[in-house]
């Protein structure tokens, strides 16, 4: 009997197995998904879509599914803490969930189970034929190399019965969150970051009650407890009750409560309010430690993320954040690989990219645990911690203050910043070409590895004002945003761009599709190359840009991809060219931004007329694609 073959398995369906099966499945990968679940999440869990997390799912065209659940949305958040003379709680001070210094899209967090979440990725995985094959386990695999097109062997077995299958794979992917089977069989270590565990109670339930910030998030700290307060959809909330501590005289990692032993305990942490519950949907008691594997991957073809590579307190909501983005980042290099555009020795990348994202998260986990048990911010400090800061106000900032706008960054999924390697360029890069820009030098505010700034500019088709960073979906392609400044000034230099982008060995015309001459004449992103989009902004009013006259035939076949600087911008309110200026780049002679498929910067090129500009990125991209490309030597990772 013959074994049947696939791409990858995938053994979880939780955010990141969903996430990652999404991805694939929409890029035409053969896909064996499992889960020993009967069915999707039916309460409870992960509930926290932070707004970079929302930008994703957007990209992705599965915002307005999640939204359509009416979530409930945080834009603040309460502190309480004792009042004076043993009178219950007081409220010390609100700020925002999102600040205005964060340049946020959606400067919320929407609260939604995970169930619904889930379900949302399961449709579209119908929609590109993957079925989620439940109640099934993994029972044992082994990358024995028999096959060298598919060296993954991998045995599943029905949870309940009798029925077991043996596949080949050319990858395995565990989502299986914290208690890992596949984890456990690599041997693969977790390495605990703090020494102090917890116990928590988490309750999600329709309640009755005077407590005025019930509909917000709420930090409640009294000298009864403390308590997290998390509005959530269909009129529920959620109370998350630390239950024991590793510091108490009797630690108990094992140690239990009961529903109705947490809401008495609720009850006297919100007094002098009342609270009552009309019905409780979930709630489970689990330990928390903060721990990360040692490894995410021995081999780059059994690979793992989510809640199996790290685990952490509940009370930042990054859990399924940092899970979406772990699969964002593997789907894309695995895609890059089996379709021949990237060398195999980029998938090293995933591991040193996200395990270090996952370290500052524990790092951070710790700090935002210690900041809010051990000192309460005072209604004077949360008042200056939310502005907008102006250059004189930066120097009178202390430590809270600094600790609170970098927190708020990396919980709303904006500080995330992956380290120089070959996709993020730096000095050290082998490209050496001087024409590369550098936030570090001063030449752009783009750095390498975080994402691309947001910028809202009017397309030049239908006159429709857009975001920028939007118009590409999540569709595995290098996004090329050429900032063509002002069509006077930069009309050769741009024409000098196309020019080279066409010249046999470069690394645009040596990934040109092989269904070019036969495509749909409405293919917007991808009529050239499967792996590259083009933008093109111009320093421009829209009615004096003519797409077809101004632009040489490559770039005008991007009619949809060709918008007009000219939305005014906040935060650069003296530019002509908000988006220009926001990416640090001059309003008149531009420059090329180059996006990786994940929306986070690789490089920043000066636009110059003759070859230059193409001769830098053919560099940047021989660095880690399978072809010779402009002359140059291909670099290792």
């Amino acid at each position: 009997m013959s074994i049947e073959r696939y791409d990858i398995v995938i053994v979880g369906a939780g955010p990141v197995g969903l996430l990652l099966s999404t991805c694939l499945a929409r890029w035409g990968y053969k896909i064996k998904h499992i889960d020993m679940r009967p069915v999707p999440t039916v309460t409870g869990r992960a509930d926290g879509i932070q707004p970079r997390s929302l930008d994703l799912l957007r990209n992705m065209g599965l915002k307005r599914a999640i939204m359509a659940n009416e979530p409930a949305k945080v834009y603040e958040v309460a502190f309480w803490d004792p009042a004076e003379n043993s009178k219950g709680i007081h409220r010390t001070g609100t700020w925002a969930s999102c600040p205005k210094f964060i340049d946020a899209r959606y400067p919320f967090t929407t609260l939604l189970h995970q169930g619904l979440i889930e379900r949302v990725f399961i449709s579209d995985l119908e929609q590109n034929g993957v079925k989620i094959q439940r109640p099934w386990r993994i029972t044992g695999f082994s990358s024995d190399g028999v096959d060298k097109h598919h060296p993954v062997e991998v045995s599943i077995a029905h949870v309940d019965g009798d029925e077991q299958e043996t596949i080949r794979a050319k990858y395995l992917f565990s989502g299986e969150g914290a208690r890992s089977f596949v984890r456990e069989q690599l041997k693969v270590g977790i390495t605990h970051k703090d020494p102090i565990a917890h116990v928590w109670g988490v309750m999600d339930g329709v309640v009755r009650t005077n407590f005025p910030d019930i509909k917000m998030k709420c930090t409640i700290h009294s000298d009864a407890g403390s308590i997290m307060v998390i509005p959530r959809e269909a009129n529920m909330v959620r109370l998350y009750i630390q239950v024991a501590s590793s510091t108490d005289a009797d630690w108990n990692p094992r140690k239990t409560a009961t529903t109705d032993q947490v809401q008495a305990t609720a009850k006297k942490i919100l007094a002098p309010y009342w609270i009552e519950w009309d019905r409780v949907e979930w709630y489970s008691v689990y330990p928390i430690g903060q721990g990360i594997a040692d490894r995410y991957t021995l081999d780059e073809r059994v690979f793992m993320g989510g809640d199996c590579c790290h685990t952490h307190s509940p009370k930042a909501g990054q859990g399924m954040n940092t899970a979406f983005l772990d699969a964002q980042n593997l789907a894309w290099k695995i895609h890059h690989v089996e379709s021949g555009f990237a060398d195999r020795s980029i998938l090293k990348s995933y591991e040193s990219e996200r395990k270090l994202i996952a370290e500052n998260l524990l790092n951070f986990d710790a700090q935002y645990a210690k900041l809010f048990s051990q000192r309460q911010p005072s209604a004077g400090e949360v008042g200056p911690a939310s502005k907008h800061p102006t250059g004189d106000e930066k120097g009178d900032e202390n430590e809270f203050i600094k600790m609170f706008k970098a927190s708020c960054e990396f919980t709303s999924g904006y500080g995330v910043a992956y380290n120089e390697n070959i996709f993020n360029w730096s000095d050290s890069h082998p490209a050496k070409s001087p024409l590369f820009l550098s936030e570090k030098a001063g030449s752009t505010t783009q750095r390498p590895g975080r994402i691309l700034s947001p910028a809202t500019v009017t397309r030049v088709a239908d006159a429709n004002v857009v975001h920028l960073e939007q118009e590409i979906p999540l569709n595995g392609s290098y996004r090329i945003y050429l900032f063509a400044g002002k069509p006077s000034v930069t009309k050769k230099a741009v024409d000098d761009f196309a020019a080279n982008l066409n010249k046999k060995g470069s690394f645009f015309s040596s990934y040109t599709r092989p269904d070019v001459s036969q495509l749909d004449y409405h293919e917007r992103h991808n009529p050239h190359s499967l792996f590259f989009t083009i933008n093109t902004i111009f320093n421009a009013h829209r009615p004096d840009i003519e797409v077809r006259s101004l632009l040489p035939e490559l770039l005008a076949r991007y009619f949809d991809h060709v918008y007009a600087d000219d939305i005014w911008d906040q935060r650069v309110p003296n530019a002509k060219a908000a988006a220009h200026a926001k990416m640090g780049l001059s309003e008149d002679e531009g420059g090329v931004v180059i996006v990786r498929p994940d929306g986070y910067v690789g490089c920043a090129v000066k636009l110059v007329e003759g070859s230059g500009t193409v001769d830098a990125l053919n560099d940047y991209f021989a660095s880690f694609c399978t072809k010779s490309l402009g002359g140059g030597e291909r670099a290792q990772l």
